[in-house]
C-alpha cells in the first residue's frame, strides 16, 4: 500500500473514531494513548476477519505476519536461539520480533502477541497455555560450600549468604515427605539481589552464595559438578511451570497458533531439564 493510501485510510478512521490514533511530526510517527489502547482491538478484527475467511476456504493459505513474542532472556537464549532458524525455514513468511528481558512487563499495553513466563496467570483479560513443567531448587558452588557448614534444615540458611533473584519475599518449602517449612531471604546472613537470571547463575557459579534456581537454568551445571544442589530433599511448593500466555480472543491468529505449538513440539513434550 502506498504511504499516501495508508495515512488517508488512518485519517477517515480517526475522524470515525473522533480521537488521534497516531502523532505526526515531519520526523517520525508513533502511537498516541488512544491508538495504544486502540491496537489490540485492531489487531483482533484481523485475526478475525482472516479465521472466517479460512473458514469458508477462502484468504490466505500461506502463515504470515509478524509476531511480535516476549520472553525471559536466560531462557531464550539456551531453548529458543537455537530453534529460530528451524522455524524459519518452516515459515518463511512470519517475521518474528523478539524482546528477551527478565524484567517484568505488560502484555496487553506492549502490544505482544504470545510470551512465556514462569509464574501462574492473574490476568483475567489473558490466556495461557503449558509450555513445560519446572522444579526449582536450592544450588551452590562447591567453593562457597566448602568453606562453610552445609545446610540440613531451612533454618540452616540463616547463616549463609543468599543469591536473590528480584524479591526477598519468604518461599513456601515442601520436604519429599510431605512436611513443610517456610525460609525468609531476609532472615539470611547477608543477601544479593539482581534482576538478570544469568548473571544470577554466574554470581552463584562463582561462590556468591547459595541461590533458588530454575532446574532448566542450571540442570547443566548440576551435572557438570560446578554447581551442587543445596537441601536436595526440599523444592518450592508452587508447582512452578513454564506458561505461553497471549490476549484473551475468540480466536488465535495463526502465527500465533503455529508458533506455540512448535515451542511445545521441541521443548515442551520432552524438556530436557526433567529427564
Amino acid at each position: 500500500m502506498a504511504p499516501a493510501v495508508a495515512s488517508n485510510r488512518i485519517a477517515k478512521l480517526e475522524h470515525l473514531l473522533g480521537v488521534e490514533l497516531l502523532h505526526r511530526s515531519t520526523r517520525k510517527v508513533s502511537l498516541s494513548l488512544e491508538g495504544q489502547d486502540f491496537l489490540p482491538y485492531a489487531r483482533e478484527m484481523i485475526a478475525q476477519e482472516e479465521a472466517a475467511l479460512a473458514a469458508l476456504g477462502k484468504g490466505q493459505t500461506q502463515i504470515s505476519g509478524t509476531l511480535r513474542f516476549a520472553a525471559p532472556s536466560t531462557f531464550a537464549q539456551l531453548y529458543i536461539a537455537p530453534l529460530l532458524p528451524m522455524f524459519m525455514d518452516k515459515y518463511p513468511d512470519v517475521t518474528l520480533d523478539l524482546h528477551l528481558s527478565d524484567a517484568q512487563f505488560d502484555l496487553i499495553e506492549g502490544s505482544y502477541d504470545l510470551a512465556l513466563r514462569n509464574a501462574v496467570l492473574e490476568d483475567s483479560s489473558l490466556t495461557a497455555r503449558k509450555l513445560a513443567d519446572d522444579k526449582r531448587i536450592f544450588c551452590a558452588s562447591p567453593d562457597y560450600l566448602n568453606g562453610t557448614k552445609l545446610p540440613v534444615e531451612p533454618t540452616d540458611l540463616g547463616t549463609h549468604r543468599f543469591v536473590a533473584f528480584r524479591d526477598l519475599e519468604p518461599k513456601e518449602l515442601v520436604h519429599t515427605n510431605g512436611t513443610r517449612a517456610r525460609f525468609d531471604p531476609r532472615n539470611t546472613a547477608h543477601h544479593l539481589i539482581l534482576n538478570d537470571g544469568l548473571s544470577q547463575k554466574l554470581t552463584t557459579l562463582d561462590g556468591a552464595g547459595i541461590s533458588i534456581n530454575s532446574l532448566w537454568a542450571v540442570h547443566k551445571e548440576l551435572d557438570k559438578g560446578t554447581l551442587v544442589r543445596v537441601l536436595a530433599d526440599y523444592e518450592m511448593d508452587s508447582n512452578p511451570a513454564l506458561w505461553l500466555i497471549y490476549p484473551k480472543s475468540n480466536v488465535v491468529s495463526a502465527k500465533v497458533r503455529v508458533f506455540m505449538d512448535f515451542l511445545i513440539e521441541h521443548i515442551g513434550r520432552s524438556p530436557t531439564w526433567l529427564r
